[in-house]
């Protein structure tokens, strides 16, 4: 008995020696975050991933974390193309490279800037890493997380993803380059190596969990499903008669159905266009705000069917967000087909936070689907499925009450499940993690030597 008392004893003592490490790393670890933040889009830029990012590191510096976010100078802002060099907001130091907008608004451009970005970031991070413990990297633009695995490589800092968009899983659904191509290869060769070197990789939905997961199952345990957001308490529901811009654009006694955002290459907008056909004669408005690659495309179309049931307008500053968002009866959000489980589009959260009903153009095996049908915030339609969405626009239009019912429970739906404060908990969570097994990894790797 005395022996099997003292196995007892020293093999108590022993977890509870191990317990206490562990809360010590966790607490030494909460109280010495030192992220560096990669991403070439961030306000003034209108471009949401830099707006999500810039509500990100806001939330996380108040949770202590020291932040230093290096990005480009605003290549999509609104009255200015330039912007402090190094700024700083609270525990955010904000750093900018210069940038290039060499054709803005096609791919090759697009991908020439990216890569300039990249190599500046690359420079910046050389000569900088020694200021921060952990690294969080953007798909913004996509072959950023590389210079991650580069860092690693050399200096051995931890980094974590945040993969807004699968690359070149895009690039080939659209047709830009062959499944086949030796791009694509040797592409997702190099997302192998770094997404397993990684310590943490976010995904934006359960869809695109298991999209990675399928070509790569050994990173499975390292994939975090956390979801965009939008701030209830910015974006708030406004009447339209109290709202200046509804009255502005004539949209107060019309029932208003907004898309608001991107229409690129990603999003189903011949589905809107042919609901909006079959509505032309009714009192329905359409209202557009963005832009993106169909944009051109959409508004040639609306004037070769000669359909007047259309407004077109730019994207708006970030402070007439909340009441160009609340200038409708109801939102519009779109996934083109070919590209579902590559993409989350952003807009929906902020269209919860409105309010107002949703309209969800997805596949059928879109992780949409049960969002909207658990928030009980409006309906989803088979791309293609004009008809449907129409039906639904005539359902709203009629049924006042039933629409303002959808909009009150998304938008506590949001409040429940996607504030700035409950996604900054999640991502801090992510980043301590990480930091905790780095440090797991170097004691291991020191005992061994």
């Amino acid at each position: 008995m005395r022996l099997n008392e003292w196995i007892n004893q020293k093999l108590f003592q022993s977890i509870s020696a191990q317990l206490e490490t562990q809360d010590q790393h966790a607490l030494k670890t909460q109280q010495s975050i030192k992220l560096s933040v990669i991403t070439q889009f961030f306000p003034p830029d209108y471009a949401a991933t830099g707006q999500l990012i810039d509500e990100l590191v806001k939330h996380l510096g108040q949770q202590g974390i020291d932040i230093e976010v290096f990005t480009s100078q605003p290549g999509y802002a609104f009255q200015s193309s330039v912007a402090p060099s190094v700024e700083r907001s609270g525990r955010v130091r904000i750093k900018r490279s210069r940038t290039a907008q060499l054709w803005p608004g096609r791919i090759r451009g697009k991908t020439i800037n990216g890569i300039l970005y990249t190599l500046r970031a690359a420079l910046h991070l050389l000569r900088a890493w020694r200021r921060s413990n952990v690294l969080l990297l953007t798909t913004a633009p996509p072959f950023l997380p590389a210079i991650g695995y580069l860092i690693y490589l050399l200096f051995r800092l931890p980094y974590v993803c945040i993969l807004y968009d699968l690359y070149p899983d895009i690039a080939i659904a659209l047709g830009v380059i062959s499944k086949r191509n030796w791009l694509a290869r040797v592409w997702q060769r190099i997302n192998q190596h770094i997404w397993l070197n990684a310590k943490g990789i976010i995904v934006l939905s359960p869809s695109m969990k298991q999209e990675v997961i399928a070509k790569y199952p050994q990173i499975a345990d390292k994939i975090s499903v956390i979801q965009s957001w939008a701030d209830p308490e910015w974006i708030m529901p406004i009447a339209k008669q109290e709202n200046w811009f509804a009255w502005k654009y004539n949209l107060v006694n019309k029932f208003t159905v907004l898309y608001s955002g991107n229409m690129g290459r990603c999003h189903d907008m011949s589905t809107i266009l042919a609901a909006a056909k079959q509505l032309q004669d009714e009192p329905i408005q359409f209202v557009c705000i963005g832009g993106g690659a169909k944009r051109d495309d959409l508004i040639n179309k609306v004037k070769i069917l000669g359909l007047n049931n259309f407004l077109f307008l730019p994207y708006q500053d970030k402070q007439v967000l909340p009441y160009s968002l609340t200038a409708c009866d109801l939102s519009l959000v779109s996934v083109d087909a070919s590209t579902e489980s590559l993409v989350v589009p952003s807009k929906l959260y902020s269209a919860l936070a409105s309010g107002r009903p949703v309209a969800v153009i997805c596949s059928q095996n879109s992780y949409l689907r049960q969002l909207i049908t658990e928030a009980n915030c409006g309906g989803t339609f088979d791309n293609g499925d004009s008809n449907g969405l129409a039906q639904f626009i005539r359902l709203l239009y009629s049924d006042r009450q039933l629409a303002e019912s959808m909009g009150r429970s998304g938008r506590q739906y949001l409040r429940s499940h996607f504030t700035p404060n409950i996604i900054s908990q999640q991502y801090f969570d992510v980043l301590q993690q990480a930091l905790v097994a780095d440090e797991v990894i170097t004691m291991s790797q020191s005992r061994t030597q």
